[in-house]
């Protein structure tokens, strides 16, 4: 298969990870006789510094002209600390999902049986979490009308949502489910939201074309807690944009690191892939960024376009890695000298040569003699 990816690395620790995620699919390009073509362009804050806007003209069109975006995360200091900056980097992004209409974000959250004393949480209580969770993207209060007013005391944002655009990620997050557990759990605020009330009347409408998947409802301050006291009870969470962008990022503790996390956004037309993880530019260059998820975000490309042997493969070398302790530091208890791309080398080899022995792989990505 011939793919078109527009890589849009960001800003810092962006572009270390990504380059992890490429070396990945490059590897698996080269196994599975595949041509993946990568062409780079900015956004965030990188584009603004470069070309005073978060999403260049330039960065759009590679990305509607391509086949799938690799994304790898935006953010500084500079805009996060200044409430009253007028261009931010995440508006780069939120401009993206909306000019691509990428309506439904996929966030998959799973308890690594190697990593199940890496989480702060105990292990009876996340061993067996598998999780899939169905945020709407483009709706909902991050994109409904803001206003302020003169005097700069009173700041009101509007969330508003339409029939369509709850029917729509429903019908995927059901379809989701007929290959999972069979469950759907809503999470919403229908106790105290109109727009609440309205996504639940939909998806009860929406689950009766899906008899066989059973179909539960959460207020989402209940969904959180019940994501740390009992992870096991979901199988599908379907949630508007504000509630599953903190719920996603509450999940990220059950695997004990958010560079763990991937996740796809996907619309009618185009499909882009990102780690959950922020900028984290206080790690920028440092060799310490955690790859993983944006690896498992490539796994989710892949699988997007049908290529599920080829996902199964990159997945199987990040297990491999978290077996054998080849992390960075944020879940490494064993070896000082693991960096970024000693992740990603060893994920490479490991799709050059699966069947090679623990030790040898040990051996070799220590730095050590290699046994044979």
């Amino acid at each position: 298969m011939k793919l078109n990816i527009a890589v849009l690395p960001g800003d810092g620790i962006g572009p270390e990870v990504t380059n992890q995620a490429i070396r990945a699919l490059n590897a698996i390009a080269s196994e599975f006789d595949h041509s993946f073509k990568f062409t780079t362009a900015d956004v965030g804050a990188i584009a603004i510094d470069n070309y005073n806007d978060p999403l260049p003209d330039e960065t759009l069109e590679l990305c509607k002209s391509s086949d799938a975006i690799l994304f790898g995360a935006i953010g500084h200091p500079k805009y996060d600390n200044d409430p009253s900056a007028k261009v931010r980097p995440e508006q780069g992004l939120l401009e993206l999902r909306k000019e691509l209409g990428l309506f439904a974000n996929i966030r998959p959250v799973k308890a690594y049986e190697t990593l199940l004393d890496k989480s702060p949480l105990k292990k009876h209580i996340i061993e067996g979490t598998d999780i899939s969770i169905y945020r709407e993207l483009t709706g909902g209060i991050y994109f409904g009308e803001k206003h302020l007013s003169e005097d700069g005391n009173l700041a009101s944002d509007l969330c508003a949502y339409s029939r369509e655009e709850i029917e729509r990620i429903a019908h995927l997050a059901f379809k989701a489910a007929q290959n999972r557990n069979q469950k759907v759990t809503l999470v919403d605020k229908a106790n105290v939201l109109e727009s609440s009330r309205l996504w639940r009347k939909v998806t009860t409408e929406v689950a009766s074309d899906y008899p066989d998947i059973e179909l539960d409802f959460l207020f989402v301050d209940n969904a959180a807690m019940q994501l740390i006291l009992n992870p096991k009870q979901f199988d599908v969470i379907l949630t508007e944009n504000m509630f599953g962008d903190i719920i996603s990022d509450e999940a990220s503790v059950i695997g004990g690191s958010i560079g763990l996390l991937a996740s796809a956004s996907i619309g009618e037309k185009h499909a882009l892939f990102e780690p959950i993880h922020g900028s984290y530019p206080q790690a920028a260059g440092k060799g310490i960024a955690n790859p993983i998820a944006s690896i498992l975000s490539a796994a989710m490309l892949l699988d997007h376009f049908g290529l599920n042997n080829e996902a199964e493969q990159l997945r199987l070398a990040v297990e491999k890695s978290l077996k054998l302790d080849i992390t960075t530091p944020d879940i490494n208890s064993k070896y000082s000298n693991i960096t970024t791309s000693k992740v990603g080398e060893f994920i490479e080899d490991f799709i050059f040569h699966p069947k090679d022995k623990n030790i040898n792989f040990t051996n070799i990505h220590l730095g050590q003699s290699t046994i044979i």
